[in-house]
């Protein structure tokens, strides 16, 4: 199987209060074929730091029936130690979702850049906070620019 670009997503919820606003999002785009999910752990870290790691069937059944569509084709591919260095970074009284996801979207593109004899030579994603950051520094200096 040849899949597209993959990413992996770490999404804390402090308190341990997971809301269910993401579950519509993300069901919206695995709908549309723009991700697919590859794998889905939910790691827990209770006040004094202690870790349980639960698969999706270990949830309670509402949460399991909410995410189980969306992640219909996922495997096990997380590791161990892919869990321990999330376990690591989590704050104490957390959750966390970690999600291995396919951009599908992608998939045309690679074979089309690879049939071209195209490599990727170098890509990252770029925090939200700094393009906000960049955004309002340019709008500040079109607005100068244009007195």
């Amino acid at each position: 199987m040849s899949l597209g670009p993959v990413e992996y997503m770490v999404i804390e919820f402090p308190g341990n209060q997971f809301k269910g606003e993401i579950i519509p999002a993300l069901r919206e785009v695995v709908d549309a074929g723009i991700v697919r999910i590859i794998d889905l752990v939910f790691v827990r870290k209770d006040d004094r730091g202690n870790v349980s790691v639960m698969e999706l069937a270990d949830l309670q059944q509402d949460v399991v029936d909410a995410f189980a569509p969306l992640a219909r084709d996922a495997t096990t591919l997380f590791a161990e130690e892919d869990v321990e260095k999330v376990s690591k970074i989590m704050e104490n009284n957390s959750s966390v979702a970690l999600l291995l996801f396919e951009h599908v979207w992608a998939t045309r593109f690679r074979d089309a850049v690879l049939n071209a004899n195209g490599r990727v030579i170098a890509g990252e994603r770029i925090e939200k906070e700094r393009v906000d950051a960049a955004l309002a520094w340019r709008s500040v200096e079109q607005e100068a620019a244009a007195q």
